[in-house]
């Protein structure tokens, strides 16, 4: 998983505006379409914002408006990038766009020299944090299937009275031909081949072998 290439162009991106105050916003407005950008006035209804991001959306969101971002399955700072359009600077608010996974703000009213950085810094953190979250997210998933990956070296070992070491490396060239993980392909293997072993002392003895050969 190759890190996030440094965007800075922002041509075909679409920003949608939340705000109860359009002419704080105008200079945004301007600069977003001199920069080749569209963008939206967000519709507020009954203290809530629907979006349904896209690769290209960002979200510019005013830290005075009390209202709730729905972007479906996946949290917003997940979705799209958010920047804070900061008026009062109370804890409170700044907060609840700490809590939007908000990556950049501007102060209110807007001003047009501010807003490619903003951008820039916004957009770019954004695609930064959910690089790194996906890679955790991947560092867990194989984690969790670790233990597939011992029970089917103890199936193997049990089949053909192999090492460790020579059953590990049976499974790692049959999954390099599957174009599997090693992990991945021990999950189907245990699945098709082997049944569940439920020798948890005996998992936990091969699992530090592993640890420590690996």
């Amino acid at each position: 998983m190759s890190e996030p290439r440094i965007i800075q162009n922002f041509i075909g991106y679409r920003a949608t505006i939340a705000t109860e105050q359009p002419a704080a916003v105008e200079q945004l407005q301007d600069m977003l379409v001199k920069l080749g950008m569209s963008f939206a006035m967000a519709a507020l209804s009954d203290g809530r914002l629907q979006i349904e991001p896209g690769d290209k959306d960002v979200l510019f969101i005013d830290s005075d408006l009390n209202v709730a971002v729905e972007t479906g399955a996946l949290e917003p700072s997940r979705c799209l990038p958010v920047i804070g359009i900061v008026g009062v600077e109370a804890p409170s608010r700044l907060r609840s766009l700490m809590q939007l996974g908000a990556t950049a703000t501007l102060r209110k009213p807007v001003h047009r020299a501010s807003v490619y950085s903003a951008l820039f810094v916004g957009i770019n953190e954004f695609r930064r944090r959910r690089y790194l979250a996906d890679r955790l997210e991947e560092q867990e998933r194989r984690r969790l299937l670790r233990k597939s990956l011992v029970k089917a070296v103890l199936i193997v070992m049990r089949r053909t009275g192999s090492d460790h070491a020579a059953a590990y490396d049976h499974l790692r060239r049959e999954s390099m031909r599957s174009r599997q993980s090693i992990e991945e392909f021990c999950e189907t293997f245990i699945q098709a081949h082997g049944p569940e072993l439920d020798d948890a002392e005996t998992i936990a003895g091969t699992s530090r072998t592993y640890a420590k050969k690996r």
